[in-house]
């Protein structure tokens, strides 16, 4: 871990935020070039856009690929708040990250770490670096709070 890693790791906080407000499950993501550049931001977008797709790494990996032209990310640094799931986490692989930095562990959908190691599996074309547990904290203290206002209104 790095003294960028947390800096990165807040302005995905940030983009967390965002979801939130629209009421989205608060996952945000940055995507960081190889030279230090912030290429793409997203957050959860599922309930404004009606997409079960719009996961904030899928969000931020499209606007990448977009900025830069290429579904080839080399070199890139994605920044994601929450242990990535195997949808995100094969996307990741498919778009050729470098290196995955998360925040909070995910027990029941997290494929980078907890249930899977998708990122890793030799069996794949493309392994990506991973560091865990940045601002763990205060990822899962969104996320906690968010459900808990949920179930306070009688919702999920």
């Amino acid at each position: 871990m790095t003294l960028d890693d947390d800096f990165w790791m807040g302005e995905a906080l940030a983009e967390a935020d965002l979801a939130s407000a629209h009421g989205d499950v608060p996952i945000g993501c940055v995507i960081v070039g190889a030279s230090g550049e912030v290429l793409a931001r997203g957050h959860n977008r599922r309930e404004v856009d009606a997409d079960p797709t719009a996961h904030a790494e899928m969000v931020a990996l499209r606007a990448a690929a977009a900025a830069t032209g290429h579904w080839r990310l080399e070199g890139t640094t994605v920044y994601a708040t929450l242990e990535p799931c195997p949808m995100c986490a094969g996307a990741l692989v498919n778009a050729r990250v470098a290196r995955l930095v998360y925040g909070a562990s995910d027990p029941k959908a997290g494929a980078v770490d907890t249930l899977f190691e998708i990122g890793r599996d030799p069996r794949l074309n493309h392994r990506f670096a991973v560091t865990s547990g940045v601002a763990r904290d205060a990822c899962a203290g969104r996320l906690t709070a968010f459900f808990a206002a949920l179930r306070a209104q009688g919702q999920k």
